[in-house]
């Protein structure tokens, strides 16, 4: 069985490729010459169902579609479902870091929580979906050169540093999407599977 995830992003491929051996990830065939859907949901699990049903309608395999992002308590859980576009469509991870420093900087409280929702599909059909969070907090300046989007900012406690500290392996050990992806992986190894 292969699995292909419905997503451009080089950070979360990586992630998503920690799975193998359990499972083969792969990149949607033909992904980059399909339009994508607007993510126009209220929720991380609204966006994830509709690109993984959007997206499942190109091919007859299982898909999967992530929809992930921060939520910030002292911003009323902001950036949220705008985490990758948080300083506009086209930002990069830098000025998405630079305008959460500068929201926050009137707040003492700085915790926070990364959330991700993965949504299998096929056909269409949106099959089941998955959820991790990871509770953190969000450190006055970034710190360490792995990861993406907003790991050097999120301080992990039980490991004593950032996400973008960590290890690649370290990091999908205990973080959001690694969660997300092991109970996906449980779900297709259910033994009724097949008959889905």
């Amino acid at each position: 069985m292969i699995l292909y995830a419905c997503s451009s992003n080089p950070g979360k491929l990586k992630e998503f490729a920690l799975l193998s051996p359990a499972l083969p990830v792969a990149p949607l065939p033909g992904l980059a010459s399909i339009p994508p859907p607007e993510e126009t949901g209220a929720s991380f699990e609204e966006n994830a169902r509709l690109k993984a049903a959007y997206y499942s309608s190109f091919t007859r395999e299982l898909v999967f579609a992530d929809d992930s992002g921060l939520e910030v308590d002292a911003l009323s859980g902001a950036p949220g479902v705008h985490s990758a576009r948080y300083a506009g469509p086209h930002a990069n991870d830098e000025e998405n870091n630079a305008l959460l420093l500068r929201q926050l900087s009137p707040h003492t409280r700085r915790s926070a929580r990364f959330v991700c929702v993965l949504a299998l599909a096929r056909c269409g059909c949106v099959l089941q979906t998955f959820r991790g969070s990871v509770e953190g907090e969000i450190l006055p300046a970034p710190r360490g050169s792995n990861g993406f989007g907003y790991d050097p900012l999120f301080f992990y406690p039980p490991s004593g540093c950032s996400f973008a500290e960590l290890l690649p392996e370290q990091k999908f050990a205990v973080s959001h999407r690694g969660i997300a992806l092991r109970s996906l992986v449980r779900y297709l190894s259910q033994e009724n599977f097949e008959a889905i």
